[in-house]
């Protein structure tokens, strides 16, 4: 990379795992709140929670002082299938023992939540719902409005190719005409940013939308480094217990 850049997250340990496919997006996931200091933190798509305590963390770990909301009706939808209260009970637990003051559990549909939010409000916008092409659409036309200007977006399994899903797609056609980067391991992570704001982009920031290709390159092979450093130390202290 053009200039030194040392991820907090080299130290992160998850305290809150599940099997997710989000498990390799979770460095970026640490360091993008740490960079951002988000006020508000909203995540569409919870589930069992992996992301979403991933920011809580990184908000306790870092000092930044803000609030974090998750919004799911924990029912389940066509492509996860439906679930029990349990995954609710388990994730409402961890929030109610670890967060509790700068989490909060909103267990609506999307679109009824919209209504609480203001215009401009939310720093840091994670969209994982309803992977079809129409629901991610309708979610990021309901949502990036209340978006302030200089937030970023957050597109999850932007390279996910299973029947029925449409976020490649739309990713597709958003990044075309926006400030973007994709990390394409995993099932991919797509980064948008807002046009606008008058906040000094944090020095991750300006590696994702400033650096040139070599410079977004090695950005995308550190995280892949990073997740897996991560999960190396996560299995040594395992045998060590």
């Amino acid at each position: 990379m053009s200039s030194l850049y040392l991820p907090l997250s080299l130290n992160f340990e998850p305290r809150h795992l599940v099997i997710s496919t989000w498990m390799d997006h979770l460095p970026f996931g640490y360091d993008l709140v740490a960079a951002l200091r988000p006020s508000c933190v909203v995540e569409l798509g919870t589930y069992s929670g992996l992301s979403f305590f991933t920011f809580c963390q990184s908000m306790i770990e870092n000092d930044v002082e803000g609030i974090a909301y998750a919004i799911d009706t924990w029912e389940g939808d066509e492509h996860t299938g439906n679930y029990g209260d349990s995954i609710f009970r388990q994730v409402d637990d961890h929030a109610r023992d670890y967060y509790r003051g700068i989490s909060y559990l909103l267990r609506m549909r999307f679109s009824e939540a919209a209504n609480q939010f203001d215009k401009e409000s939310i720093d840091l916008l994670h969209i994982d719902g309803l992977h079809t092409y129409d629901a991610v659409r309708e979610d990021f036309e309901t949502w990036y409005p209340k978006v302030k200007p200089g937030g970023i977006v957050l597109f999850h399994d932007i390279e996910a190719r299973m029947p029925g899903f449409g976020v490649r797609k739309f990713w597709q056609e958003l990044s075309g005409i926006n400030t973007c980067f994709a990390f394409t391991h995993g099932y991919g992570l797509g980064v948008l940013k807002k046009p606008g704001g008058s906040r000094p982009l944090s020095k991750l920031e300006s590696l994702l939308f400033e650096g040139d290709e070599e410079t977004r390159s090695n950005l995308r092979k550190l995280y892949v480094h990073v997740g897996r450093h991560i999960d190396a130390m996560r299995r040594v202290r395992k045998q060590e217990a």
